[in-house]
């Protein structure tokens, strides 16, 4: 009872020191804003959070502040990228009078201001081959921040898919961020609660302006389950020579919700009490340093197999992707392989309590090549981008011992389309899909898309 007792003792001290040791570091950092310009914002952008942080200046730099390759450039790559973290407002501590230092840290504890609000929507019309056209109001998405002080803030996401939450639409109404950010210094700081999984390039920067064709690329639908999100907790920041990272500790998938046709999508557990029997790690490593160019390297590791105890699961997927840009051309590329371990156990587990094996393969493997060219790349509303995308995809790659793969999911596709911008932040897109697969029965259908989309 005495040891007990004085573990509890010696908990709460160590408690206490910890916490005034974290209190110390954060007030004892100095953070200061820094102002962008056009060719800043390229060779410096994050996630999709933080635009609500620079929407402002990117309108600004887009409606006039900036030269024309500058601006095409904002327009097509991101406004894809212009979202910065938290981490791009900060810079490395400067040396300042013990005054100025005092001023500096009552400053941060007394600001506090939320908003502004943000946020991205669009509207489809689909014309898939064999069915009748559709017409959807796909995403309407709102962003709420709040900055407690320069040095905590607070970021959510909510989004309504299909307009109306309900089975015949298959809406959904869903938190997909909802974090913390404890700004430390640049190069290094804390985040925690519902995260966005640092992988591939669609899944943090998903606004409709910032890629080209109606739909997501189908390798970051399929293959990288975007939108792809969880309970977490890491660090992320910028380091010195153009680099930047991103590492979590977060919640892992549920296996059991695995299929052979899309692979690992159903498997997110989606920060909806999730299990936490284990915990799955992630990380992502970019390179920024070069004007025009990101390259980036992303892996997501876990054990999945909670559903099944008794059948021992996991998952490992590794990507690397790249983004160039020269004039009023741009490419960009993507391989994500992914590896699923105990999947020849976890076919029979589920047949023997369901009666059909999901058949799921022990690796899936995707990859697309897009190229685009700016044909009117004047300031809006006369700028139209013509683009081409080449996917493949399979989620059948390699299948466990005693199964074999069904040619229907080995797919591909091509994707040809123009985007057309009336202004920086909105986006009218036309593309047709030719989508095929390797079976001899089963049909691939073709489609025509229309797509509006927005953000602010």
């Amino acid at each position: 009872m005495i040891i007990s007792k004085t573990r509890i003792v010696v908990a709460k001290i160590s408690l206490l020191i910890l916490c005034s040791w974290t209190a110390t570091a954060i007030g004892q950092s100095v953070i200061s804003g820094q102002s962008s310009t056009g060719g800043d914002l390229i060779t410096s952008l994050e996630s999709l959070p933080a635009k609500t942080d620079l929407l402002d200046r990117v309108r600004m730099l887009r409606r006039g502040n900036v030269n024309q390759s500058q601006s095409t450039e904002l327009t097509e790559q991101g406004l894809s990228d212009a979202s910065r973290s938290a981490t791009d407002s900060l810079q490395e501590p400067v040396k300042e009078s013990p005054t100025e230092r005092e001023r500096l840290t009552q400053n941060d504890v007394t600001v506090s201001q939320t908003g502004p609000i943000s946020g991205y929507m669009d509207f489809h019309f689909n014309d898939v081959q064999h069915a009748d056209p559709v017409l959807d109001f796909h995403r309407f998405v709102l962003l709420f921040t709040h900055s407690f002080s320069e040095r905590l803030r607070f970021v959510s996401e909510l989004e309504l898919e299909h307009a109306v939450v309900s089975p015949e639409t298959d809406g959904e109404l869903e938190l997909e961020q909802a974090y913390l950010d404890f700004l430390v210094k640049r190069s290094f700081n804390i985040r925690a609660g519902l995260v966005l999984a640092p992988v591939g390039i669609i899944n943090e920067r998903h606004e409709p302006p910032v890629f080209h064709g109606v739909e997501r690329p189908l390798v970051e639908t399929v293959i990288i389950p975007t939108t792809w999100f969880g309970a977490g907790v890491g660090v992320h920041g910028e380091l010195r020579g153009g680099f930047r990272y991103r590492a979590y500790a977060m919640e892992t998938l549920d296996a059991s919700k695995f299929n052979a046709e899309e692979g690992l999508r159903e498997g997110r557990q989606k920060g909806a009490k999730s299990n936490g029997r284990h915990v799955a790690g992630t990380g992502r490593f970019e390179y920024v340093g070069t004007p025009g160019l990101v390259l980036g390297a992303s892996v997501w590791s876990g054990d999945t197999d909670f559903a099944f105890p008794r059948v021992d699961t996991s998952v490992t997927l590794a990507e690397f992707d790249g983004r160039y840009r020269a004039g009023e051309l741009a490419v960009r590329g993507l391989y994500a392989h992914a590896f699923l371990n105990g999947m020849d156990q976890l076919n029979r587990a589920v047949q023997r309590t369901g009666g059909v094996s999901p058949r799921i393969a022990s690796e899936i493997r995707g990859f697309y090549l897009e190229g685009s060219y700016f044909v009117l790349p004047k300031p809006s509303p006369r700028e139209v981008a013509l683009f081409l995308r080449y996917e493949n995809f399979d989620t059948q790659y390699r299948m466990p011992s005693g199964f074999q793969p069904t040619r229907a999911f080995d797919r591909d596709a091509w994707i040809v389309g123009l985007t057309y911008f009336p202004d920086p932040d909105v986006a009218v897109k036309v593309d047709y899909t030719v989508l095929r697969n390797q079976s001899r029965v089963v049909d691939a259908p073709n489609s025509f898309n229309i797509g509006l989309g927005w953000w602010f």
